[in-house]
Order: structure tokens, then sequence, then C-alpha cells
């Protein structure tokens, strides 16, 4: 793009994220939509306002091609608002059709595997972070935005606050994960976080705006290396956590009922694909939890 179109698009995007934000968009989808205009501008080397429907076909070709149906859905979906909320014009609809998915299960890490990953771990930060992610069934957001205040050591919970929907939800916080948390904490001292990014010295929430927390892409990465460190061949992410945390609750007795809610799923059809692995029986979700958790023997890290 030359000066002037870069100039235009600059404030194209600026009155884009205004849009987003006057309509109640979420940090996290604003922050989604206005880098798919960035990418559809980067991908034409032209301002968005000026793309034909042909344009947009060759890019949604593209995408479907090379890219997930999850990201190819958010990118039409921000084009399209783009065009509604910011040049006033109607979108021209491009025909996507999903093609047939094949129906997969995820790989779930044994209990040993899960043990095993967490030991040869050789970061503190994120053999804490794994410790936690597994043993209160979090997604990756959930954790990494964990605060004190957030870890009730009295009744023995941790409040998850606006996971997927929007939702808050308790879940039963382990000694183990709460033995932990504190000994990590305790390198830090961060006065908010639980998982800060940066370095310290640390400023709190009220000084300092929202706080910077662990980077995404490390945590990501970590768990990659470390599973192949350990002579794990499953496909092993984030997410693989939580999934095997669900599962090996069913295995160990927790109702299909109790596990939706501490996933935080609002439909049980989420939370039924875990009975095509395991049987579903009846306990006590929290005391179930601690025992599980207390079966992993963690070779820690020295801080």
């Amino acid at each position: 793009m030359n000066a002037n179109e870069h100039a235009r698009f600059q404030a194209l995007h600026q009155r884009y994220l205004t849009e987003l934000t006057l309509r109640g968009k979420s940090p996290k989808t604003i922050d989604l939509y206005t880098r798919c205009l960035r990418q559809v501008c980067d991908y034409f080397e032209t301002c968005p306002d000026q793309l034909s429907t042909d344009q947009l076909q060759q890019y949604f070709m593209h995408l479907v091609e090379h890219r997930s149906w999850s990201l190819v859905k958010i990118a039409r979906n921000a084009l399209q608002s783009f065009y509604q909320y910011v040049l006033g014009k109607p979108w021209e609809y491009v025909p996507i059709v999903k093609a047939p998915k094949v129906q997969t299960l995820q790989d779930v890490l044994s209990l040993k595997e899960v043990e095993r990953l967490i030991s040869r771990t050789r970061k503190l930060s994120y053999q804490v972070y794994f410790l936690t992610t597994y043993s209160l069934g979090l997604r990756l957001s959930e954790s990494l935005n964990l605060t004190i205040a957030d870890v009730d050591s009295h009744l023995m919970r941790v409040h998850v606050r606006c996971g997927k929907g929007k939702k808050d939800r308790f879940v039963p916080l382990p000694l183990m994960t709460l033995k932990a948390l504190r000994r990590y904490w305790a390198t830090h001292r961060h006065p908010d976080l639980l998982f800060p990014g940066g370095h310290p010295p640390y400023a709190s929430v009220a000084t300092s705006g929202k706080p910077r927390v662990m980077d995404r892409g490390g945590v990501q990465k970590a768990i990659k290396q470390v599973a192949l460190d350990c002579g794990i061949r499953k496909n092993v992410h984030i997410h693989s956590l939580r999934h095997s945390f669900a599962t090996h609750l069913l295995e160990n007795g927790v109702n299909l009922r109790s596990i939706q809610t501490l996933l935080g799923h609002a439909s049980p059809v989420t939370t039924a694909r875990y009975t095509r692995m395991t049987h579903e029986a009846q306990q006590n979700s929290a005391l179930m939890i601690n025992a599980l958790v207390e079966r992993l023997q963690v070779d820690w890290v020295t801080p």
C-alpha cells in the first residue's frame, strides 16, 4: 500500500475498533476481528474498502484451503461486520460450505503420562501452570488469568471468572495444587496475578491497568516440547490437560452432570463426548478430584 492507502486503512481500522467496542464486543472478539481485517488488507496489499466480490471469493478460497474452519468463520464474520458497521454497505455474501468433518477422538493422557509431563517440566512457572490447568480442568485463558483473589483456601475452591460465554463458575481446589501455587507465587510475589508475564518488580492492577499474564505461545510450545522429551507420541497441547482431567474423573466415578458443571459446559452434549472412552458412575466430585491429584508423584523444580 502507498502512504495514502495506509493512512486510509488506519482511519478505517480505528473506526472499526470503535464500532466493535460500542457494540459491546468482547476484547477477544475485537482483537480477532481487527486482525482479520489487517490480514485481508495484507493479502491484497490494498485497503479493504476497495475489494471486489471476486477478490473476496479468492481470499476465502485461500482460507478454506489453508486454514481451519473456525478461522474461516471468524474471518467471514469480521468482514461482514466491517462492511455493515464501517462502510454501511450490504455484505456481498460469499457462499462457504463446510466440508464433512471426520469424527475423531482427542488423545487422552493417562495419569502416569500427566505425572511424567509435569515432573519433566524444568521451569517452575510452567510446571505449576500445567498442574493447575489439569487439576482444575481449565481452559488456557482461564488458568492464565487466575488471580490471588480467585483462590479461596478456606472453602478450598477457585473462582473461574469470565469463562467461555462470559460465565463464572467455582471449581474444587486440591490441596496439592494450593501448595504448588503458594510455592510458585513466593518466587514472584505479583500483587494480583498467579501467572504473571514479564519480570519483577510488578505493579498492582490499580496502578498499571490490565496486568500482563504469562505468554500463551510460550506455554503451548513448552508443553509440546516436554511431551517430546517424555517420549509421549500423542498430539499434546494445553487443552489435552483439561480433556484428560475430565476423562480421568469419569473413570474414577464422577457423574457426567458434575463434570459438566466443573468444566463450564453450557450443553451436556459437549460433556457427553467423554462417555465414548470411559464409563460413567456416581461419586462426590470434590473428594474424587483430591484423590486423583494426590496420586500424582511430581518431581518439583527447586525455586
